[in-house]
């Protein structure tokens, strides 16, 4: 039977879920990309991967980072490499589920959509999927262990940079 102390805890934990994606999504909505970093563990994982991709098992990922030295990487070469359109992304995010959390890692599973919006002013929906979390506590504050980003097309318009 569940009690009302264990649903006050679900609660509170999906609330702070809830709060840590939202924060991650600005940060990158809001270009504070220097940030990004901040909301992973040091050995954390991050990768988007086509549908079609992770379906068959297949390993290939458009973008991979593991630790944060690789996510540091990518922000600078994002600064000062790369050579892009200017855009900005503005993510929606929904049906947020929480898959496990009988341990001391949380695993969830949401929806999302980017609407990609460029310098001149042309919009467009530029990606969208699915995300499956590994989210972990660390000094009282949560944190991704892992994030996997699973985009429901495998063609993308353009260079994907700016992570999702």
């Amino acid at each position: 039977m569940t009690t009302t102390t264990d649903l006050d805890r679900d609660l509170a934990m999906r609330l702070r879920i809830d709060a840590l994606v939202a924060d991650y999504i600005h940060c990158i909505d809001e270009d504070r990309l220097e940030e990004w970093p901040d909301y992973f563990t040091a050995d954390g994982r991050y990768k988007v991967i086509t549908r079609e991709n992770y379906d068959l098992g297949l390993p290939v990922a458009l973008i991979y980072c593991d630790g944060r030295g690789m996510f540091e990487d990518r922000i600078s070469a994002l600064r000062t490499a790369n050579i892009y359109e200017p855009h900005v992304y503005c993510h929606m995010v929904s049906a947020l589920k929480i898959l496990d959390s009988s341990g001391p890692d949380i695993k969830t599973q949401s929806n999302f959509t980017v609407t990609r919006t460029m310098s001149e002013g042309d919009m467009m929906t530029f990606l969208c999927g699915k995300v499956f979390d590994t989210v972990t506590e660390v000094d009282g504050e949560l944190k991704f262990k892992e994030r996997t980003v699973i985009l429901d097309s495998r063609r993308i318009d353009t260079l994907l940079v700016i992570p999702v």
